[in-house]
């Protein structure tokens, strides 16, 4: 697995801004149960607040439905529960989730880069602007 899985599973909004779907991340970082992967959120979003950031601008509650067909061929629509995540969100997951896994290793060293190449570009531009 490369780092680059994180960047396949990145969508953008129709404001430019980069996101994450917790519930890909999540089977990426191979949590089989979400309900574990929700903890690692959680204390993501402490460390968030702690830190002096706003939750709600790396933290978006939202829902998806999850289409399946029952033995009659109808297709029934279930809703579930997740997160739209900043790449910030993402990186305080990575320091949160289970360190046992590879996986977890590959993604704290891939959002920790991409987060200070972020924030390096967005010095650059505000050096510029003066």
């Amino acid at each position: 697995m490369s780092k680059n899985i994180f960047e396949q599973i990145k969508k953008i909004n129709e404001y430019g801004q980069e996101y994450w779907d917790s519930r890909k991340l999540a089977q990426i970082l191979e949590y089989s149960d979400y309900r574990n992967f929700e903890n690692a959120i959680e204390r993501a979003k402490t460390a968030c607040q702690k830190s002096g950031q706003y939750i709600n601008e790396h933290f978006v509650d939202s829902t998806e439905t999850q289409k399946s067909r029952n033995q009659y061929g109808e297709t029934l629509g279930k809703t579930i529960p997740l997160v739209i995540l900043s790449r910030y969100a993402c990186y305080l997951i990575a320091q949160n989730a289970d360190p046992s896994k590879e996986v977890v290793a590959l993604a704290q060293t891939y959002f920790a880069v991409q987060t200070r190449k972020q924030e390096t570009q967005e010095l650059l531009k505000e050096l510029l602007r003066r």
